[in-house]
C-alpha cells in the first residue's frame, strides 16, 4: 500500500491557522490568491503566513500561480493549492452494491469504481471486497502520489468516533464491528473514516458551497438524513443523530426492519414497493415537516437511488407538505431540491479524509 510519506506529513500539517490557510488555498482555485490577502482574510500576521506557506510550499501542498499587479508597490506573488499534492478514496457500501472514487485534495474525482455488494455475506468477505477496490483504485495514483486515508459511508446507525457500527437495519450481524480498524489493518494501517451514508452527502454538499442549514434526506435501499446546522454536520454527542427513517409517524403501522411499526422508512418503502411514488413523496414530506418543526432549518434536500427515479414527483410531494405546514403556521415556506448523482455518496466519503485538512469537518 502507498501513502505513509506524504500523507502523514499533510495530517501532521493539520493546525487550525494552516488549516485556514489551506482552505483559502483551496477555494480561490487555480487563479490563487496573495499572502497579504491571506492575511487579510485570516487575521493571521503577515509573519505567520509567509511561515505557514513557506512550509506548505516544501511539503508541495502550495506553488506560485504568478503575479498579481499591486496598488503600491512591486507585483504580488500568488499561491495556489496543488490538488494533487494528496489524495483520498471514498467508498459507498450500501445494501447491494459498493461504489467508490479516488479523489484529488480538493475533491476532484480522477477514478471511480461501481460493483455488486451484498452487505449481509459477513465482515470478511465485505472487508477483502473493499479492500480490493481501494488497492485498484490506489494503483492509479500518479508517481509520488500520496493516500491521505480512506473515507467509508453506509446506512446507519453507527458510532462515527470509534469507527464501530451498530445495528445496520436488515443487518443485525455488523452490530458492534469495529470497521474502521478492521478495514485500516487491512489497508496496512492507511487512515480509514467510518460516516452514516447520509452524513457523507451532507459534508460533501456543505464543503461544496451549501451553507446555512439545511436536511439532507436520502431514499434508496434505506431513508435516512444527513443534518447540517450552521454549516457543520451536526452528529450529536452520541454520533447517532440523523436516524431520520425510524421516527414513527403511524403508530401500530406497518413492521420495520428496525422492529418498531409506523416508521417512515417502513412507509416510504412500503409505498414505492406498490408503484404510488406519490404517497411515498407524501410521507417523506410528512417526516421533512417534522424535521422543520423541530431544526428550524432553511432546505430539505432530496437524493438517493429511488428519488433519482422520480425527482419531479418527491420535489413535488414533500414541498406541498412542507407548504401546507407554513399557511397553518404562518411561517415563511422551506425551499426543496433534489441532489442528484449516483457517486454523491462516495464522494462525501472523501470529504470524511479532506474536509478535515481544510478545517471543513472532523476526522
Amino acid at each position: 500500500m502507498r501513502g505513509a510519506g506524504g500523507g502523514a506529513n499533510l495530517l501532521a500539517l493539520r493546525s487550525h491557522n494552516t488549516a485556514l490557510v489551506l482552505d483559502l488555498l483551496r477555494t480561490a482555485g487555480p487563479e490563487g490568491i496573495s499572502r497579504l490577502e491571506l492575511a487579510e482574510r485570516t487575521g493571521l500576521t503577515p509573519q505567520a503566513v509567509s511561515k505557514i506557506t513557506a512550509r506548505l510550499r516544501e511539503d508541495g501542498l502550495a506553488a506560485e500561480a504568478g503575479r498579481r499587479a499591486s496598488t503600491g508597490g512591486k507585483p504580488r506573488t500568488v499561491l495556489r493549492l496543488v490538488p494533487e499534492a494528496g489524495h483520498a478514496v471514498g467508498v459507498h457500501l450500501d445494501r447491494d452494491e459498493l461504489r467508490a472514487v479516488l479523489a484529488y485534495l480538493d475533491g476532484t474525482v480522477v477514478a471511480r469504481r461501481h460493483a455488486p455488494l451484498d452487505l449481509g455475506a459477513g465482515a470478511e468477505a465485505v472487508l477483502t471486497r473493499v479492500a480490493s477496490v481501494v488497492e485498484e483504485l490506489e494503483a492509479e495514483l500518479p508517481a509520488g502520489g500520496s493516500l491521505l486515508g480512506a473515507g467509508v459511508a453506509l446506512p446507519g446507525p453507527l458510532d462515527h468516533r470509534r469507527g464501530v457500527l451498530h445495528r445496520v437495519t436488515g443487518f443485525p450481524e455488523w452490530d458492534g464491528f469495529p470497521l474502521r480498524d478492521a478495514l485500516s489493518a487491512r489497508l496496512g494501517g492507511v487512515p480509514v473514516v467510518v460516516d452514516k451514508d447520509t452524513n457523507a452527502v451532507a459534508l460533501g454538499l456543505a464543503v461544496g458551497g451549501e451553507g446555512g442549514s439545511f436536511a439532507y434526506l436520502h431514499l434508496g435501499t434505506g431513508l435516512g438524513a444527513g443534518l447540517v446546522i450552521g454549516g457543520s454536520v451536526h452528529r450529536g454527542p452520541r454520533t447517532g443523530a440523523g436516524e431520520f427513517g425510524h421516527q414513527v409517524v403511524q403508530l401500530d403501522g406497518p413492521p420495520c426492519g428496525c422492529g418498531d411499526r409506523g416508521c417512515v422508512e417502513a412507509l416510504c418503502l412500503a409505498a414505492v414497493a406498490r408503484g404510488e411514488t406519490a404517497e411515498a413523496a407524501r410521507v417523506l414530506g410528512t417526516g421533512a415537516a417534522n424535521l422543520v418543526g423541530l431544526l428550524d432549518i432553511d432546505r430539505v434536500l432530496v437524493g438517493g437511488r429511488t428519488v433519482e427515479g422520480a425527482p419531479e414527483v418527491f420535489v413535488s410531494g414533500v414541498r406541498g407538505v412542507l407548504e401546507a405546514r407554513a399557511r397553518r403556521t404562518g411561517e415563511a415556506g422551506v425551499g426543496v431540491a433534489v441532489v442528484s448523482g449516483e457517486g454523491r455518496v462516495a464522494e462525501g466519503a472523501a470529504q470524511l479524509v479532506l474536509a478535515p485538512v481544510f478545517g471543513r469537518g472532523d476526522a
